[in-house]
């Protein structure tokens, strides 16, 4: 860094996204306060308790931050490959020397704390997807550029389904939409959202019915394109993959996810119901949202909340303490500050010179949206619950920390946009 450079350090970072994470990290903080008071216990701020716990995390997630301002930008384009192997030791270790929590093999115990290598793995898959399309530069229009990038997404894919952790492992779809946006096909989006409603109605629809329905449809179109011999093939890849899928979808089903996993997707879909069992957590996180109204209860005020009747309601279920303490208004303010943050991440993105920082800004929009999209409908019902948290405002340092570390790179990378190419 040259001294020129340093000296415009401080205009050259963006506070405004500075300012939004702070804002989130606050509300966490506030929030996991209110989710675990208890007014019986005489010494309340205590370092030993998860908030006091996570203001550490905050505090120490900041000066993780700001150091890595200090850092040279081409850093994380260099050492990108090595980041991402240092992760994926991380996501191989765990399976070995981890700790089981919940029946998730994913977290490595260090003393008191527990590192989850599958939060860490996020940031270090969005360096080397970056650092291949900026040194490649792929159109995603060939089979070739686009078996890469599925081996460097599939990887961490792959090691955290084994842990088994579902709801981790989803996430790392996310990174279909930033290489949408260098160049991959719609189609893929099409397909995806055809796994979507394949697997809803591969339990609505009984499979006598659904496979004639998808073959049906297949020949329809085969027939149509008859005398299109490379579109009437790839509508029969096409309905052959799409059996295929019902018959997976049910084997993953069956064999991979465990009892509670398979318990959460029934519910969701209206084939089970369990108000005491799995269904719990949801039925009592959407009480408590809704017992908030319009203004919330007020500051540790919030029944559910303070009474303990929604599990989980510091890490996976935060969402619910902000609905009946803050109601409407603090879900909207929450909601808008992520809409916001979103927007000024896709706009820092747009505006960068270098291929690295553009790709790398996308993966990072693209992983806060699905986990915020994911958490929040998770506790209003629309969502099974596939436990990941809140970005910034769920308890946890691991969590904390891996989002930091994943949009302060990109706020180094946009502070040094003018000699980044």
């Amino acid at each position: 860094m040259t001294t020129q450079q340093g000296n415009r350090f401080f205009f050259n970072v963006d506070w405004i996204t500075i300012l939004l994470y702070v804002a989130l990290c606050s509300i966490g903080f506030v929030n996991i306060y209110a989710s675990i008071f208890n007014e019986s216990v005489a010494n309340e701020f205590s370092f030993a308790a998860k908030y006091g716990k996570q203001l550490i995390y905050i505090i120490t997630a900041l000066i993780l931050g700001f150091s890595i301002l200090l850092l040279d930008a081409k850093f994380f384009s260099v050492f990108s490959p090595i980041v991402y192997g240092l992760t994926m030791l991380l996501l191989v270790a765990v399976l070995v020397v981890g700790r089981k929590v919940a029946g998730n093999q994913a977290w490595i115990p260090l003393g008191s704390f527990r590192l989850q290598p599958s939060e860490l793995a996020k940031f270090g898959t969005a360096l080397l997807i970056a650092r291949y399309v900026s040194t490649f530069n792929p159109k995603f229009r060939d089979v070739k550029s686009i078996f890469f990038a599925a081996v460097i997404v599939g990887i961490p894919l792959f090691l955290i389904l084994l842990q088994p952790d579902m709801g981790s492992a989803l996430v790392f779809l996310s990174f279909m939409f930033p290489l949408y946006r260098e160049g991959l096909s719609g189609y893929f989006l099409l397909i995806f959202l055809g796994m979507i409603v394949l697997f809803i109605a591969d339990f609505l629809v009984p499979a006598q019915i659904l496979i004639p329905l998808i073959l049906a449809i297949g020949g329809l179109f085969i027939y149509q394109n008859r005398r299109k011999h490379k579109v009437m093939i790839s509508c029969i890849i096409v309905t052959v993959i799409a059996v295929a899928y019902l018959f997976l979808v049910k084997a993953t089903y069956e064999r991979l996810l465990e009892p509670h996993q398979r318990t959460r997707i029934e519910i969701m879909l209206g084939l089970k119901t369990d108000p005491k069992g799995a269904g719990y957590n949801v039925i009592q996180s959407k009480i408590a949202i809704g017992s908030g109204q319009l203004t919330g209860r007020g500051f540790l005020e919030g029944t559910q909340t303070k009474y303990g009747y929604v599990p989980e309601q510091s890490t996976d279920f935060i969402f619910s303490t902000i609905g009946e303490e803050w109601g409407f208004v603090g879900c909207f303010t929450v909601i808008t500050l992520y809409l916001f943050l979103l927007l000024r991440i896709i706009n820092l993105a747009e505006r960068q010179r270098s291929t690295f920082s553009r790709v790398y800004g996308y993966c990072v929009a693209s992983i806060l949206f699905f986990h915020v999209f994911i958490n929040i409908g998770m506790t209003i019902g629309i969502i099974p619950v596939i436990g990941i948290p809140l970005p910034f405002i769920s308890y946890g340092g691991s969590s904390l920390w891996s989002f930091t570390v994943l949009l302060f790179i990109f706020l180094k990378l946009d502070s040094n946009r003018m000699g980044f190419i």
